[in-house]
């Protein structure tokens, strides 16, 4: 069965965005997927469509950034976001579905909050050192959680990445190879829980040519793009779409 065009209508900008933060413009864009889909689904049938997609969008990432990848960076990370990916299978498995889109919204609320809130909080900072190895592993285990239930490991990752000055290639290099490992970690589960259905993965069909097209003009924006203005229109998107989540929960 052929899905509804209300579907479609939040489905490819959401697989759209999250291609161009694939393709090198910033995990956090990969936020507003989940939470924008769940507007229209189940927030745990949502996950399941863009799941396949985000592994192709890795696939494309990963050959193109092949060449610039932290290594170091990668044996500190690696190992405490596949940790995450277990707590999070723990905890959306048991949870009911309104309390998997209140979840969504309050994190995306959060995420907004922290994004705005912080360049205001560091002008109050006498240092800004760079993130040690333990806030490494505390950081990538919380980007593998929210990666497993909201695809949403970008932000937190960030908040550890970004600090460490790397170069915009080496940082999208690192950014995709993580990735890629803790989608293809999630697979299990997610046909475990039985989301893999017919009516989902046509829909993943239906999206498929989206994602090496996205992905592709996410690196070719990477170093042209006003970064700037399209975050804050991006963030003001997401904090609309978490509110809704809460409010429709809520009422």
């Amino acid at each position: 069965m052929l899905p509804e065009l209300s579907i479609l209508a939040v489905a490819i900008p959401a697989v759209v965005i999250n291609g161009l933060g694939k393709g090198g413009l910033g995990g956090a864009l990969g936020m507003i997927g989940v939470p924008l889909m769940s507007l229209v689904m189940s927030p745990l049938q949502a996950a399941a469509i863009l799941l396949p997609l985000l592994l192709v969008m890795d696939g494309f990432a990963i050959w193109g950034w092949r060449h610039s990848v932290h290594w170091q960076t990668m044996r500190i990370i690696m190992a405490p976001g596949l940790m995450g990916v277990v707590l999070g299978v723990l905890v959306f498995y048991r949870l009911p579905d309104t309390a998997i889109r209140l979840m969504i919204g309050v994190i995306a609320v959060l995420f907004c909050l922290h994004h705005w809130l912080t360049p205001l909080i560091q002008r109050y900072r006498k240092t800004s050192g760079k993130p040690g190895v333990i806030a490494g592993i505390f950081w990538a285990t919380v980007s593998g959680f929210t990666s497993f239930g909201l695809h949403a490991g970008g932000p937190p990752m960030s908040i550890y990445l970004l600090p460490q000055k790397l170069d915009k290639k080496v940082l999208a290099g690192t950014t995709a190879v993580f990735f890629g490992i803790i989608n293809f970690a999630k697979l299990p589960a997610y046909g475990q829980m039985g989301q893999f259905t017919a009516d989902n993965l046509l829909l993943t069909l239906i999206l498929l040519p989206f994602c090496p097209l996205s992905v592709r003009l996410g690196m070719k924006l990477v170093n042209t793009l006003p970064e700037k203005i399209f975050y804050q229109f991006l963030y003001l998107g997401l904090f609309i779409t978490g509110m809704k989540l809460i409010m429709d929960v809520m009422v």
